[in-house]
């Protein structure tokens, strides 16, 4: 046995016991793992602040690698779940500071296995996916990259609220305090981003109550700079969930014009408002809409200038921020996905006037939820025309170019969630 501070022994192996007791809660992926997490923590009345972020970051770690992790252990018998346990510690925390608290045999055990050459493991396994996604990514551009990028942590990536802040001087406030130890630094596309490093407690720095700050990924953020809304003009959000889109709209807007978000949650909606209220938004009308056809969208057809549908997807691009959505989607889930955004999509587009811009996203990186998608709708809706995508782009955001007509971007080529786009104007009405 190592030579260590007792304390330091009992903590590590306390940490291994807990991930053991959190992973057979996961096993069967029917909730999300920070529900499961939460939900386990509340009965841990001892856990200090500090354990529950490091126990939360050992079992995110473990959700990334959970294959590979299985593989490695696939001769431990009832070893397994505590081998794997220990895999996740040495992936977060190095494995000298994981292996001198154990005694010799898996010091040894954890040498072994981390030097074990994984290059010739096939692609589903050395990635951690299941065999389904495996076989779609690989059909995708320099899968090993996309493939690798999704497994790694995302920063935390927030923006100003253009009504109340500018970016440079709010980077100067943040690189100037305590706050510098989160390396905040502007965002390589959006013009309103800011990314940091770390785990900060946003909901109590004062710039987040005054509303001079919200959290939002770049991809989402690039969305707001397709849309490109202008003061006075009628835009709807069609799909705004808990609102953070509009947030952005609206205040491109400067507070003037329309906006409606609407979504088929009442709840969602309910909780976005305070969030409009903290941002000084007053021109957004939240609307609750049915998931089948909606009479009082009859009177928004034709009238939009602008409508955004962030549609309901895979959310594949996420896996940064939700290792745990590999595990509980099922192949089966993805046609599912692709009748609700048809529907949708085709909803939304009757509120579109004519001259109007449709702009549909997802946060996946399936072709089947994008690209695909965009040409059926256009097989359905031959009054709309794709618009290329760099066009838009150039206005706001230059050194944003993409190889097509839509927007595709990749955490390993971009630095983002996977997230996708297109643009489409309305050229004329047909009956």
């Amino acid at each position: 046995m190592s030579q260590v501070s007792p304390s330091r022994f009992i903590r590590v192996h306390q940490r291994v016991q807990q991930l053991q007791e959190v992973m057979l809660l996961l096993k069967g992926w029917q909730q999300p793992a920070d529900a499961v997490l939460a939900q386990w923590m509340k009965n841990q009345s001892a856990l200090g602040g500090r354990d529950r972020a490091e126990l939360s970051d050992a079992v995110f770690a473990l959700l990334r690698h959970w294959r590979l992790f299985e593989q490695l252990t696939h001769s431990a018998g009832e070893q397994q779940p505590r081998q794997m346990a220990l895999l996740a510690l040495a992936e977060l925390h190095g494995i000298e500071a994981v292996s001198q608290e154990l005694e010799a045999e898996d010091q040894a055990w954890l040498k072994q296995t981390l030097a074990v050459d994984t290059a010739n493991l096939p692609f589903a396994q050395r990635f951690s996916l299941p065999d389904w996604l495996a076989e779609e990514l690989q059909k995708q551009a320099e899968p090993e990259a996309l493939a690798a990028a999704l497994n790694v942590e995302a920063g935390v990536d927030i923006r100003v609220n253009p009504m109340r802040a500018d970016r440079k001087k709010m980077l100067a406030t943040l690189q100037a305090g305590e706050r510098a130890a989160f390396n905040p630094e502007a965002m390589r596309y959006s013009p309103w981003g800011i990314r940091l490093e770390g785990r900060p407690t946003l909901r109590h720095w004062p710039e987040f109550e005054k509303g001079e700050l919200e959290v939002q990924d770049e991809g989402s953020q690039i969305l707001a700079a397709l849309v490109a809304p202008r003061r006075n003009e009628l835009i709807i959000d069609f799909c705004a969930g808990a609102g953070g889109k509009s947030l952005l709209l609206g205040a491109l807007m400067r507070g003037t014009g329309k906006l409606y978000a609407m979504d088929v949650s009442a709840a969602r909606l309910e909780r976005a408002k305070p969030r409009f209220a903290r941002c000084g938004l007053d021109n957004v009308n939240s609307m609750a809409i049915a998931e089948n056809d909606d009479k009082r969208l009859q009177r928004f057809y034709g009238k939009a200038q602008r409508v955004l549908v962030d549609a309901p997807c895979s959310g594949l691009g996420t896996l940064r921020r939700n290792p745990d959505l590999k595990w509980r989607l099922r192949a089966e889930e993805i046609s599912q996905y692709v009748e609700l955004q048809q529907v949708i999509l085709q909803r939304a587009a009757k509120c579109v006037a004519p001259g109007g811009r449709l702009v549909y996203a997802t946060c996946s990186v399936l072709p089947e939820e994008n690209e695909q998608q965009i040409q059926t709708f256009l097989q359905a809706c031959p009054d709309f025309q794709v618009v290329p995508v760099n066009e838009v782009l150039k206005a706001r955001i230059p050194d944003l170019l993409m190889q097509g007509d839509y927007l595709s971007l990749r955490p390993d080529l971009h630095g983002t969630d996977g997230f996708f786009a297109a643009v489409l104007v309305r050229t004329a009405v047909t009956s």
